[in-house]
């Protein structure tokens, strides 16, 4: 994008040349990723080739899903570009996977139907699941850090679809039994064992991995925030997540073996 002179350009002119608008640049100059360093004597903004160069790198990184926020991290000197951009690579490549899953089994689909015979639902179930997974993907990739995302990209890949579907059923069935002894006591013998499979189901999907399970953290204490057709079709509600957490707690609580 660098036009190879030394000229100044006005914020339009700049605009219109780098592609973008003159909306997005005012913004990225209240974020602080590209404050052009001279000001005409009217006071308006005034952009050098150099601008361009850093337009880019904002433009290639936004594109990749990076938020702005850590854009501008990654733009200061000091910061550790190539180890994140590797990360985001780890993170895109997972989703390639989960969409070529999703491709295959729409052209077996296809396939079934072109040769007029009886379509196998499987497969139209699989599609489904794949398109699912990537929505909620999306969803929920607000809560995790970029080394997160990429950490949970690769859990996913290590399950097969029918290990991801016992996992799912697992979660909802372990939910279910929450929510129907939630006038339990939470340090009782049936809590503590409804919190000791629910710690391991986290630990099966997160392998432990702090990072993963800070996202997770994250994303149940805001339920409240959560896509409305996802909330109303979770079976872990506010309600389900305080209990285990309460539960949680006292079966980390060492005092209890003192006697409790």
């Amino acid at each position: 994008m660098n036009t190879g002179t030394g000229e100044l350009y006005r914020a339009k002119q700049f605009a219109t040349l780098a592609g973008v608008t003159v909306r997005a640049l005012h913004h990225y100059d209240r974020m602080g990723l590209l404050r052009p360093k001279q000001r005409s004597q009217a006071g308006y903004r005034l952009y050098t080739d150099r601008d361009f160069a850093r337009l880019e790198q904002i433009v290639v990184l936004k594109f990749l899903g990076m938020p702005l926020k850590q854009i501008r991290r990654l733009l200061e000197p000091d910061a550790n570009l190539f180890a994140v951009l590797q990360r985001q690579l780890d993170v895109l490549f997972g989703k390639r996977l989960q969409l070529d899953r999703a491709i295959r089994a729409i052209r077996n689909a296809r396939k079934a139907c072109e040769s007029k015979q009886e379509p196998d639902w499987k497969l139209f179930q699989l599609i489904v699941q794949e398109i699912e997974m990537q929505n909620t993907i999306d969803w929920k990739r607000k809560y995790f850090s970029v080394e997160a995302q990429a950490k949970v990209a690769a859990r996913r890949l290590q399950f097969s679809p029918e290990q991801q579907e016992k996992w799912t059923k697992d979660w909802r069935k372990l939910t279910a039994e929450i929510q129907e002894s939630l006038h339990q006591d939470p340090t009782g013998p049936k809590a503590q064992a409804l919190a000791i499979r629910w710690q391991a189901l986290l630990d099966d999907f997160t392998g432990g991995d702090p990072e993963i399970l800070k996202g997770f953290k994250a994303m149940w204490t805001d339920q409240a925030n959560w896509p409305a057709e996802i909330r109303k079709a979770s079976p872990a509600t506010a309600e389900v997540q305080r209990f285990i957490d309460k539960a949680l707690a006292f079966n980390k609580n060492p005092l209890k073996m003192a006697g409790k």
